[in-house]
C-alpha cells in the first residue's frame, strides 16, 4: 500500500486518454504560474515511455502515492479552459454512466487536432483573396477554363479574402485554387480572424418566417413557454408536418434572447440541405459538425462555438460535447434514429446526454420525429416528457395512400413486380418522379453456385460477401474485406456462378434498360463517397424533372422531395422476424420514414409496399392504423416481459480469436455476477439477472470470435449496482488483457 503524501506544493489529478477508469496524480510543471492551472487546461504528460495530454480534473494538496513516485507534468497548453465546467460535468456523468474511462470520454469530446497538442495561442486562418498587379491577358483565357473562372469569380467577389470552408460553401472548388495561384490570379495570406459574437447581427433574419398552423403554433408555444428552464418536449410530427419550420421559429426566440442552439441530426447526408434551410433563413452564423469535415473544419466549428460566434450548430452525434457558452436550446431531429448511439468505444447515447445537458444547462430540449422511439414515447405517457402532436401535413399535402402487394409465387424483375413496373411507368408519364427503397447495397447480397448450391461468404464474419458490379468485386461490409469475382466455384469448380437476390446497383441497372431516357439515380454508401456526389444527385432531382431514385436507408430522413408522388418498398418483411426484439420497431420505422418522401407537395402520394407476408398482424396494423397503434401493441409486447423501457440492459460482449478464450473471460465474469446478486441483495423483482454467455448473432467478425453476456434489471440503480461490482474484475483479469471486452449500457444493437 503507497504511503500517502501531503505537500506544501499543489498535486495535479488529471484525466488520460486511456482505458483504465481512474485519474492520474502528478506534479506541478517547474516554474509555472498557479493562476495558469486550472480545471479544463491541457498538460502534457509522461506516462510510461510516451507523452500524452491530459486534462486537469483539479488540484489538490494531498495524493495516496509518495512524491519520490509521481512524475512532473510539462507546461499548461492552455491559457483558458478548453473543457469547460458544463462539458466535464457532462463527460463525469456519461463515463459514469456509460461504464468508461474519464479520460477517454473526455478525448472524445475534443477536436483531433486539440488532441494532439494543437496550440490555440498561434490559432490563425490562410485565407485567398485576388492578386495584385494579375496580367489581363491570362484573365482572358480563363474563359477556356470555365470550372476556374467560376471559382476565380467566387474569391474576386470578396477582396478581403475568404478561408477555403467559406469559398466552398460558397461554391468554389478548392482544388483549383492551387491552379489560380500559379497562374498569379489569387494568393494567400495569413489572417488572425476577429472574434464577433452572434447576437451583434442585426437583423437575426435574412427571409421572413411561415404561418405556422394551429398545431405547429401549439408546439411553437409549449418549447418558447420553458425558455431559460429545463424541460422535454417529444414533437410526434406526420412526415411533411413542418416540424422543422417549429424549430427554426424556436431556434429564433432563442437568438432573440441572446443565445445559442444546438441542433443534432442523425447523418452526414442531412447536414448540407439543412444547413442551406438554416442559412437561407438567420442572417447569425450557422457552423456544422461532422464526421465528413478534415481535422482542420473541425477545429474551427469548434473554435466558433467555443468563443461564441456561432450562434447555431448543427451537427450529427459528437456534436453533443460541443462547448456553447451561451447554449439556450437544444434540438434533437430524428431523435428515434440508431446512428445517435455510438457502437465504438464509449457506447453513448447523444439524445439522452442531450437531455442530461439541457438538465444541467437548465434549458429545453425538443426531440422530434414522425415515428418516435418506444423509450421516448413511453417517457411522453408518463408525463416525464411534455407531449406534441403534429396530426396533418404542412400546406395541402395529403398522407400517402399506402398499398400492401403480396408477392407470393409472383414472377418478379430484379424484385420488381408488374405491380410496381407499371405504377413507376404511370408515374413517370405524369412528370413525376419514383423512388425504390431497397436496404441492400450492392448488385446482389452474393454469389451462388448453381451446381452444388456453395454461397459465396466472408472467410472473417458470419455473413456473406456482397457482389458489386462498379467496379467489379466482392465485399464483406462488415470487416471490409475486398475480393475479385472468381471464375468458378471455390467448392465444386463450376462455372455456373449466379447473382443471388438484388441490391441497389441490380435495381439501378434493370431500371435503366427499361426506362432509358429517364434518370435512374442510385443513392447509397457507395454511390455517395465522393464530397460532392450526393448534392449533385440531389440537384438533379430538384429540378423536377421525372426521374428514378433508387437507394438504401439514406433516402429515409428529412429530405423533401415536391415531385416524388410513387415510393416503392421492395422487402418489407425482415425485420418484422428478427432475432433482435427492436426489430420490428426498426422496421416499422424506416418503412413509415421513407414511405414520407411520397406525397410531400400538391400532389397525392401512393406507397407500394412488397411482401411476402401480407396477414403479418403488425406490417398490417402499421399500414392501416399508423404508427401510434403500431407503437403501442409493441409497448403491450415489451412490457409483458419486462424489456426496454419496462426494464433495463447492459450488454458485455467478448471478443478473440479463439471462441473458448471469450467463453471463458464472460463465464467468469457471469459467476461474479451471480455471487453478487446474491451478496448485494440484487435478486428479486427489482433485481437483475445475467444472462449467457452466449455467441453473437454475428458470432465471428474481422477474424474474431464474439460472444456476450447479457445483464437485465428492472431499475437502473441495481443493474449499476451489479456493473460497479464486474467493472473491476474483468478490469483486473489476466485473460480480459489478452482479449478484447466492451460495456454497452442501453444497447440499441444486439448483434
Amino acid at each position: 500500500m503507497p504511503t500517502t503524501s501531503d505537500c506544501s506544493q499543489p498535486f495535479l489529478r488529471l484525466a488520460l486518454p486511456v482505458t483504465l477508469r481512474r485519474l492520474f496524480d502528478y506534479l506541478p510543471p517547474v516554474n509555472c504560474d498557479a493562476s495558469l492551472l486550472r480545471p479544463g487546461i491541457r498538460l502534457t504528460v509522461p506516462f510510461g515511455r510516451r507523452k500524452v495530454t491530459g486534462i486537469l480534473i483539479e488540484t489538490t494538496s494531498h495524493s495516496d502515492y509518495p512524491v519520490e513516485k509521481l512524475k512532473r507534468a510539462e507546461h499548461p497548453q492552455d491559457q483558458e479552459a478548453v473543457i469547460t465546467d458544463d462539458i466535464l460535468q457532462l463527460c463525469r456523468w456519461a463515463a459514469s454512466y456509460y461504464q468508461y474511462s474519464l479520460g477517454d470520454t473526455l478525448s472524445q469530446a475534443l477536436p483531433v487536432m486539440l488532441r494532439q497538442g494543437y496550440d490555440l495561442a498561434k490559432e490563425a486562418h490562410t485565407c485567398w483573396r485576388q492578386a495584385p498587379d494579375i496580367d489581363p491577358a491570362i484573365i482572358e483565357k480563363l474563359s477556356r477554363a470555365p470550372r476556374q473562372q467560376a471559382t476565380w469569380e467566387i474569391v474576386k467577389a470578396h477582396p478581403k479574402g475568404a478561408t477555403e470552408v467559406a469559398l466552398k460553401a460558397l461554391g468554389a472548388e478548392i482544388t483549383l485554387l492551387k491552379k489560380l495561384a500559379d497562374k498569379g490570379l489569387i494568393e494567400t495570406y495569413t489572417h488572425i480572424p476577429e472574434k464577433r459574437p452572434f447576437h451583434s447581427y442585426n437583423p437575426i433574419l435574412k427571409t421572413s418566417e411561415l404561418v405556422l398552423n394551429h398545431e405547429q403554433q401549439q408546439a411553437f408555444e409549449a418549447i418558447t413557454c420553458d425558455a431559460n428552464r429545463f424541460s422535454t418536449t417529444l414533437l410526434h410530427g406526420v412526415t411533411g408536418s413542418g416540424k422543422t419550420e417549429v424549430y427554426l421559429q424556436a431556434i429564433h426566440n432563442t437568438l432573440k434572447q441572446q443565445q445559442q442552439a444546438l441542433v443534432l441530426v442523425p447523418e452526414i447526408g442531412l447536414t448540407p440541405q439543412t444547413l442551406e434551410r438554416f442559412r437561407n433563413r438567420f442572417n447569425v452564423p450557422v457552423t456544422v459538425l461532422h464526421s465528413g469535415l478534415n481535422d482542420r473544419e473541425r477545429l474551427n466549428g469548434w473554435l466558433s462555438a467555443f468563443h461564441g460566434e456561432a450562434g447555431i450548430i448543427i451537427g450529427t452525434r459528437s456534436s453533443i460535447f460541443t462547448p456553447m457558452p451561451y447554449l439556450g436550446l437544444i434540438i434533437v431531429d430524428e431523435e428515434h434514429d440508431l446512428s445517435y448511439k455510438q457502437q465504438d468505444s464509449i457506447r453513448y447515447s447523444a439524445r439522452d446526454l442531450a437531455i442530461y445537458r439541457g438538465k444541467l444547462r437548465n434549458i429545453p430540449v425538443m426531440l422530434g420525429s414522425a415515428t418516435p422511439s418506444l423509450e421516448s414515447l413511453h417517457n411522453a405517457k408518463n408525463h416525464r416528457y411534455r407531449y406534441q402532436k403534429l396530426n396533418q401535413r404542412a400546406g395541402n399535402a395529403k398522407p400517402p395512400h399506402m398499398e400492401l402487394v403480396d408477392i407470393r409465387g409472383k414472377q418478379l424483375n430484379a424484385g420488381l413486380s408488374e405491380t410496381v413496373e407499371q405504377a413507376i411507368h404511370q408515374t413517370l408519364q405524369r412528370g413525376e418522379q419514383a423512388l425504390v427503397f431497397l436496404n441492400q447495397r450492392g448488385y446482389a447480397p452474393t454469389l451462388s453456385c448453381n451446381e452444388c448450391g456453395h454461397l459465396l461468404d466472408c472467410p472473417q464474419c458470419d455473413a456473406h460477401l456482397t457482389l458489386h458490379r462498379t467496379p467489379p468485386h466482392l465485399h464483406c461490409h462488415h470487416c471490409d474485406l475486398q475480393r475479385p469475382i472468381p471464375l468458378q466455384c471455390p467448392h465444386c469448380n463450376s462455372r455456373h456462378l449466379a447473382p443471388v437476390g438484388q441490391g441497389t446497383e441490380r435495381s439501378e441497372e434493370v431500371l435503366a434498360k427499361q426506362f432509358r431516357n429517364i434518370n435512374v439515380l442510385r443513392i447509397d454508401r457507395d454511390s455517395t463517397r465522393r464530397k460532392t456526389a450526393l448534392s449533385d444527385m440531389l440537384s438533379i432531382i430538384h429540378k423536377g424533372e421525372p426521374a428514378i431514385l433508387v437507394g438504401t436507408q439514406m433516402l429515409a430522413k428529412g429530405h423533401h422531395f415536391p415531385k416524388v408522388t410513387l415510393v416503392v418498398i421492395l422487402n418489407a418483411d425482415s425485420g418484422f422476424f428478427s432475432a433482435d426484439f427492436r426489430g420490428p420497431e426498426k422496421v416499422g420505422q424506416l418503412l413509415l420514414q421513407v414511405a414520407g418522401r411520397s406525397g410531400r407537395s400538391t400532389r397525392p402520394g401512393h406507397v407500394i409496399i412488397q411482401t411476402q407476408f401480407p396477414e403479418n398482424q403488425q406490417l398490417q396494423q402499421l399500414v392501416t392504423q399508423g404508427y401510434d397503434a403500431f407503437a403501442e401493441g409493441l409497448l403491450v409486447q415489451r412490457q409483458s416481459i419486462s424489456l426496454p423501457p419496462f426494464g433495463y440492459m447492459t450488454l458485455l460482449t467478448a471478443e478473440a480469436t479463439h471462441a473458448h478464450d471469450a467463453h471463458q473471460f464472460l463465464a467468469t465474469v457471469a459467476n461474479h455476477a451471480q455471487q453478487t446478486i446474491q451478496t448485494q441483495n440484487l435478486a428479486g423483482p427489482m433485481g437483475v439477472k445475467a444472462l449467457g454467455p452466449m455467441p453473437a448473432a454475428m458470432e465471428k467478425r474481422q477474424g474474431r470470435y464474439r460472444m456476450q453476456l447479457f445483464l437485465q434489471g428492472a431499475s437502473r440503480g441495481s443493474l449499476h449496482t451489479l456493473l460497479n461490482h464486474l467493472i473491476p474484475v474483468m478490469e483486473s483479469s489476466p485473460l480480459g488483457r489478452k482479449i478484447r471486452w466492451s460495456v454497452d449500457v442501453d444497447p440499441l444493437e444486439m448483434g
